[in-house]
């Protein structure tokens, strides 16, 4: 009944809204080293960046119960995130602060970004192709 409700783009929200809310959190409870994180750091602590992941996954969260079309700043906290973390992952390598920066900011593009943005992008439904009748087949 619940998928059913969610259908396939709020699915998507539901795991990954919880799976940030969840990241969030953990960096309150146990805070994770910081290298390559400097420029946030430098703002404000780690736990207090917890409150971007914690946020961003409540929103991405409450938007996969609404309807598609209206879904769409679920995605957006979703970005917002792991953007932030790419770009201070690669302030960190042009400062030469943490070489392994860019492959940990490639990461992030990929696997977050890129995912999220392409998940976006996803119809609700297919329809599928109507089938071909047999006179058009030449038969």
């Amino acid at each position: 009944m619940l998928r059913k409700r969610l259908g396939r783009r709020g699915t998507f929200l539901l795991i990954l809204g919880l799976g940030k809310t969840c990241y969030g959190i953990s960096f309150i409870v146990d805070p994770p080293g910081t290298a390559g994180l400097q420029l946030l750091t430098h703002l404000c602590s780690i736990q207090h960046w917890a409150w971007l992941w914690i946020i961003a996954g409540l929103v991405t969260t409450a938007s996969a119960f609404l309807k598609v079309g209206r879904d769409g700043w679920g995605f957006i906290a979703a970005l917002a995130p792991p953007a932030v973390w790419t770009t201070a992952y690669l302030s960190a390598v042009i400062g030469g602060e943490y070489s392994r920066g860019a492959w940990v900011a490639a990461w992030y593009l990929t696997s977050h970004v890129g995912v999220i943005l392409w998940a976006s992008t996803v119809p609700e439904y297919e329809v599928p192709p109507a089938p071909r009748s047999r006179r058009a087949e030449g038969g």
